[in-house]
Parts: structure tokens; sequence; C-alpha cells
């Protein structure tokens, strides 16, 4: 607003910028999901193709073990914002407030004017006048064709939009995603337009998780009874007009007006205290503001915290413990989220020895040939298909004495299928003379895809088996 009134500034109402908030997070929702770099998505769990895309870097599904650091990071974030700011997620970033505001407050009342005004959510509309029931029925279709948008997005972030409306083309090999598509809709259209903000009051279980992380300095939206008044005596409300909290508090400031009661999208009196119910979207601190801004004093109705304006204690302390230990743990979850992230590798490559230690063969100069056998199981988890082959590396002294004797070429891997390679590896050298026992010898197997050794490599840890000295005289 930015008017004076008897020398007090009107700041712009928080209800402006929580809707700056909503268009932010609308957006970023909305265009996320078609954004990739190299054919990757900020963020993607695809069951479909067995994906993870996480900061535009793909994941094969043996990688899963950053989501839960991702799930950590996300309740650990919420939880820290409550311990900060109450329930300021839930006002200003969740989509069910999201989603009320737009069908209530846009289609109902500023589209369709079926509503009066914004700032009264307490009067429902005569629903016996015909044209409120012709009102009613287009905002519900209204909502109907957004409800589908917002189920599909949600959905982009399991199936990526160029997939997405191709899967839904193909009704009888994808009826999932089309039942999928419609159930999230069905729910949003029963949610938003007849169970509205009981979904937040009996339903979410954040609000009964919130009372255990407030403390004192926790901000929120709250009534000031040292200069309005006390209005409420536990559950039971005292007065209902000025004159009689004038009467018995002399001094009280509150106007009765109700304003800050009529525009709760809860339909809660802030006046009473704290409640579970309270989203913390400050309309009734923009109402209160309004008010008392004309009367020339400040709001009666702050963001602010107990210690502050109940206790009357002294300001709010914004960095004490509790928030430096949200702050640490979200750092070094972030730390440890960026450095497992850093080390994906870009294949994956079982390698499980054959049950048979070895075979021998007596060759015709005199040596003997010593085989072992391996199953490898590799997968290439890039997009394009590429030629892979691999190397042994011996331990020191044993250099170029273990070849590969099958296979001995490349060969082609797809992206996204395990491809099974029977590998066998060989040597004509006496390696280890014992006459007691088979000699055991630790090797390094380095798999590439070529064109990319440098980017595209692993190295795994395996073993190869040498005979004893009676095994290697016995050969034929």
């Amino acid at each position: 607003m930015s008017e004076k009134t008897k020398g007090i500034k009107i700041p712009t109402p928080w209800r402006i910028k929580r809707y700056y908030a909503y268009v932010m997070a609308t957006t970023i929702a909305l265009v996320l999901p078609w954004i990739t770099v190299g054919g990757n998505h900020f963020f993607l769990l695809s069951f479909d193709k067995l994906k993870l895309h996480l900061a535009f870097v793909q994941y094969d599904m043996q990688e899963l073990y950053l989501m839960p650091f991702l799930l950590m990071l996300m309740f650990l974030g919420i939880f820290g914002m409550t311990v900060v700011g109450g329930r300021v997620f839930c006002g200003w970033v969740c989509p069910q407030t999201v989603f009320r505001v737009i069908y209530r407050d846009l289609i109902e009342t500023k589209i369709l004017g079926l509503r009066g005004r914004i700032k009264n959510k307490q009067k429902e509309p005569d629903m016996s006048k015909p044209e409120n029931k012709v009102k009613k029925a287009i905002a519900i279709a209204m909502w109907v064709v957004l409800s589908l948008v917002a189920a599909s997005d949600f959905l982009w972030f399991f199936v990526p939009p160029e997939d997405f409306f191709t899967y839904l083309a193909d009704f009888n090999n994808h009826w999932t995603l089309f039942g999928s598509v419609l159930g999230i809709s069905a729910f949003l259209i029963y949610d938003i337009v007849f169970m509205k903000e009981n979904f937040c009051i009996y339903v979410c279980p954040y609000s009964r998780v919130q009372s255990v992380l407030y403390d004192e300095h926790t901000v929120m939206a709250l009534y000031d009874e040292h200069r309005g008044g006390v209005i409420y005596d536990g559950h039971d409300k005292k007065y209902s007009k000025q004159k009689e909290i004038v009467a018995d508090q002399p001094h009280a400031e509150c106007t009765a007006c109700e304003s800050c009661v009529t525009v709760c999208p809860t339909h809660i009196d802030i006046r009473q205290g704290l409640q579970l119910e309270c989203i913390n979207c400050l309309e009734c601190v923009d109402a209160c503001t309004t008010v008392m801004g004309k009367l020339g004093k400040k709001s009666l109705v702050t963001w602010s915290s107990d210690y502050e304006i109940v206790e009357q204690k002294g300001k709010t302390k914004y960095f004490r413990p509790k928030v430096l230990a949200y702050g640490a743990l979200l750092i070094g979850l972030m730390v440890i989220l960026g450095v497992m992230g850093s080390t994906k590798e870009h294949m994956l490559l079982n390698i499980n020895k054959e049950t048979r230690l070895y075979s021998t063969k007596l060759l015709p100069d005199g040596k003997v040939r010593v085989d072992n056998a391996y199953e490898f199981l590799l997968q290439n988890t890039e997009s394009e298909k590429m030629k892979f082959y691999f190397e042994v590396i011996p331990p020191k002294g044993m250099e170029g004495k273990i070849i590969i004797a099958k296979p001995n070429k490349p060969f082609t891997a797809v992206p996204g299928i395990k491809k099974k390679k029977i590998v066998v590896l060989r040597t004509t050298e006496m390696l280890v003379n014992d006459d007691r026992k088979d000699t055991i010898i630790p090797i390094t197997i380095r798999a590439y895809a070529l064109g990319h050794e440098d980017r595209i490599v692993v190295f795994r840890k395996s073993t190869f088996v040498f005979p004893k000295a009676s095994v290697l005289k016995q050969a034929k």
C-alpha cells in the first residue's frame, strides 16, 4: 500500500508478498520438468526407465542410496523452517494453500464474483440463488481443468514430459499413467472444492508435529494482549464489542472489528492465542495493520515470537542453538549428498567368479595354460549405445602375464539393458611356485567405454587363482 495515515505507514500487505511467492513456486514447479541438460532433468525418479536424475546428472536405480539423503534434506529443511517461522511452509509454499487461494480467491471471488470479498472468508455464497449455482458449476469446471494440469505436473517428476504425452496417447499400454492422472485430479477436486482447509486442520500431520518444534523464539502470527486486551478466557470469548472490552480493560486498543477473524482461511480467532489451525498466512496481520493504521496505531497482530510479544522479555533470537543445529545438519547433508553424487559411475559392473576355481591345459611347448572364468554383469547408464572393453591390472611384477582370453574384442551395450559377458582370464606364465596350496592373486579390472576412457571408466577388485605346483605337474 505504502500510504500514510496519521503518521503510520501501512506497509505492503503480506498477502501480496505471498502471491509473489506462489507465482514463483508455481512457475518453478511447471517449468522445471521441461528443462534438461544433456538429456537429464533436475529431478526425475523414473520407475519406467529405472533412473534417477538429480541436478541434471543421471543415476541408475542401484545408486538410489542418494534418496534417503534427499528425503532427510527435505524433512529437516521443513522442520528447520518451522523452528524459525512456525508453519510458514503451510502459508507460503504448500500446494494445498496455493490451490485454495487460486480456487477461492481468484476463481470464485475475483473472476466469477461468487464470493463478496477476499477479506471475508467466513461468509459462504448463497447457493439458493440460481446464478450462484451456475457460477459454482463454472468454478468447479475451471478447477477440474487446473487439477488435471496440477496432476500432470506432479507426474512429470516421475514420467518426463517427453514421454508423458506419448504414453497418454497409448492407453492400452499405459493405462496406469492415465488412471494416475485421473485419480490425483479427482483427489484435488475433492480436497480443494469440498474438503477445503479441513485438510490442514484434520488430515495433515504437520499441524500435530509443529507443537513439538516450536519454542519461545519461533516467529508466528501473534495477538498482543498487552496492548489489545484479553478477549478470551481459555476457550470462552469474554467480549464482542469494543465498549465491553474498554469497560473492563481501559488500556485495551482492540476495536472488536473482527477483521482478523473474518479474513482467516482456517476460521480461527488469532486473539485466542496459538492454535494448531494457524498456517502463518499472515492474513490477520494485514487486516489488523489496515484497521489500526487508520487509527494511527501499530497493528495488534504481528509476525513475531512469544518471547517478544507475549512474554515481553526482549527481541526475538533468530540465531539460537536449535536453529544453528538445524543449519549445521542441513549443510552436512548437502555436503554428503554432493560428495556421494560426485562419485557417480557412468557404468555399472558386477563381477562374480565361477564356482570352478580354474582350469588347466598342457600346451605343446610344455607350458601350462591356466584359465579363470568370471561372469561380468555390465550396464550402460548413458543415453546412447557404446562399445566397452576391459583391462587387467595385476600386482606389481606380474604386469602383462595375465591376459583377457575371452572376449577378445570390444562389445556393444545399449543404454538401460544389463549385459552379461563370460570373461576368461588366462596365463601361461609361472606366476607362483607353491607346493602346498593354490595362490589367490589380487587383481583389478578396469572397464571402460571406447572413446570415453577418461570419463566412463570403473575399477573393480577381483582375484585370479593360480594352482599349486602339484596340479600344474598333473595338467594334461
